[in-house]
């Protein structure tokens, strides 16, 4: 591998001047993420700008069989963009530009380093908004390798439904096309979502289409806190089955909101609590909110606090947003573990309660929180680095969360992808066989093996189980 990436830095030395790092300081930052898994430091890092730029790096890479790992903002959580193999890391946050905004067709086209937040900022004058909120300010080529969702999926929907057509560049640093600027097509095999949620895998994502969203007339947020954790998720439940369309429904339990509120110097009682955002115009949102204080009445809802300016709401809204690092805070050098898992949600309630049980009886730290509305939840383990036993019981309970989840008709992971920390969730989940059709999918995209290696399958595709 060195001589290999030795010649690879020689034949991109001269075309990519300082966009070429390969400093160790410089390489360090691509090693670092948002999840617990150990870093893996790429040998070579380079900064595209164009898909020219990328088609060449890809070309020259793959005559070498130096592996590629594409890279966005580093805010994954299960090592999807680590460099495990090593080699190239291609970092795609240059390609940063809103190609086109089209308000009649409601979309737009972006470049892969475009983030969340800079697309909404330049979207203001349009009336228009790009709805998907992973909670962190993402790349959109990376949510979309990761099938990302967030805190307004229960209304607006995934990347999966949000991304129209794609522009991606191949092993072979060919550049494939898929979708259209149409709602909807029946031409063909579906490529856009076969390469949503890939991981980079499959293909470099250069250029996306994307769906965008007229901005509601009014927005009301509300928090509210309830007496026990049943109750709060029996609301959702209850408000979802209704057909209630919230825009945002999310849960803290007690645990998450006494961090928050040491973290960012909030007063929330300290009970499990909601946190919903209704959108539409002034006599929906109303008629929203009369049906789901009905609802949240019957389950012990206590003291709700609204807000409505934008101002207002960000504060209300602060302390769901600050979950992870208020959790990180709570035992200073400590490393948090984020796990989540999807299931029903007549199912939500019971896979709560169990998680949170099992929690407790080992005596760990783990905050629980989740965008609830579509049954998606994550455990936040806070664990000091050296200890193993604790760290052996966060496994334990992963584990068996997963299988519970499974068990009911759910899924491993909900949005945060399998990367490498869920590979033997995923045999678990679709089978044997179906993981190797995936493969066989891998195979006739990349045969070399090179792009992303090491995520999403296992070599030995025999899953593990665990039970509560």
């Amino acid at each position: 591998m060195k001589e290999r990436i030795s010649k690879l830095t020689n034949d991109l030395g001269g075309c990519y001047g300082p966009r070429l790092i390969t400093s160790q300081a410089g390489r360090a930052q691509y090693a670092i993420s948002e999840g617990h898994h150990p870093a893996h430091t790429p040998e070579l890092a380079v900064r595209p700008e164009s898909i020219a730029e990328v088609q060449d790096v890809v070309r020259r890479a793959r005559q070498l069989s130096v592996p590629i790992v594409p890279f966005g903002a580093g805010t994954s959580l299960e090592g999807n963009a680590a460099a495990v193999e090593g080699g190239i890391c291609i970092d795609l946050s240059g390609m940063n530009r809103i190609v086109e905004v089209s308000p009649e067709d409601l979309l737009c086209v972006v470049e892969p380093g475009v983030t969340r937040e800079q697309l909404n900022v330049d979207l203001r004058a349009t009336g228009l908004f790009f709805p998907v909120d992973p909670g962190a300010d993402a790349t959109l080529g990376g949510m979309i390798s990761t099938r990302a969702s967030g805190t307004n999926a229960v209304r607006y929907g995934t990347m999966r439904e949000n991304t129209l057509a794609l522009r991606v560049v191949l092993a072979d640093g060919s550049v494939v096309t898929t979708g259209s600027r149409a709602r909807k097509s029946s031409a063909g095999y579906d490529l856009t979502h076969l390469f949503v949620g890939s991981e980079g895998t499959l293909g470099i994502i250069v250029e996306a289409t994307l769906r965008l969203h007229g901005l509601p007339e009014t927005v009301l947020a509300l928090s509210w806190d309830f007496e026990t954790l049943e109750g709060a998720v029996d609301t959702v439940i209850t408000t979802m089955q209704a057909g209630v369309p919230v825009a945002r429904i999310e849960l803290l339990d007690a645990a998450a909101v006494r961090a928050c509120n040491a973290y960012a110097g909030l007063d929330l009682p300290e009970r499990p609590t909601l946190f919903v955002e209704l959108h539409g115009s002034a006599a929906a949102v109303a008629e929203q909110l009369e049906l789901v204080e009905a609802i949240g009445g019957e389950f012990g809802g206590g003291r709700m606090a609204r807000a409505q300016e934008a101002e207002a709401r960000s504060r209300l809204w602060k302390a769901r947003h600050a979950a992870l690092p208020a959790a990180r805070a709570l035992v200073p050098g400590a490393v948090t573990w984020v796990t989540d898992v999807c299931v029903p949600i007549s199912r939500l309630a019971e896979s709560i309660a169990r998680v949170q049980s099992a929690i407790e009886e080992v005596g760990l730290l783990a905050p629980i929180l989740g965008h609830v509305g579509d049954g998606n939840f994550h455990v936040f383990f806070v664990l000091r680095p050296d200890d193993e036993e604790a760290w052996n019981k966060a496994r334990a309970i992963n584990e068996a969360m997963v299988d519970h989840a499974l068990s009911v008709g759910g899924t491993c992971t909900g949005e945060h992808g399998i990367g490498i920390g869920k590979k033997s969730a995923l045999v678990r989940e679709h089978g044997a066989e179906a993981v190797r059709l995936m493969k066989r999918l891998k195979t006739s995209f990349d045969p070399d093996g090179i792009l992303n290696p090491g995520k999403i399958f296992t070599p030995n595709i025999q899953g593990t189980a665990a039970r509560f």
